[in-house]
């Protein structure tokens, strides 16, 4: 049984959207971030984080440069998002296999 609140909100999104909610939720519903294969020119990271939100690589290169450039530490950034970010096709990211190799649990086979 659904509340007050619940029911209100759901009934609302059925007459905006056309019975569908979420909206821009539903544009990366199934989309995960992934270091691109296709798109790479160091290690993917760009052409992932572009592949996700469905815009040109060279864009998103950009702005890690204006970032850079600017002092927002731009390459720091990079380097966080390679470690977590797994490659397309793997289980695990560069960071989780470390952790799970000192851990002595088995990695990607």
């Amino acid at each position: 049984m659904m509340s007050g609140a619940l029911q209100g909100r759901s009934r609302m999104c059925g007459a905006v959207s056309g019975g569908q909610c979420g909206g821009m939720n539903q544009n990366f519903q199934g989309k995960r971030f992934r270091r691109s294969n296709d798109s790479r020119m160091l290690t993917g990271v760009c052409g992932g984080i572009a592949d996700y939100l469905g815009i040109d690589a060279t864009v998103v290169r950009l702005v890690f440069v204006v970032l850079t450039l600017l002092g927002f530490s731009g390459v720091f950034v990079y380097i966080l998002a390679w470690l977590i970010m797994p490659a397309e096709g793997e289980q695990y990211s560069l960071l989780e296999e470390i952790v799970r190799s000192f851990q002595g649990k088995p990695g990607q086979s």
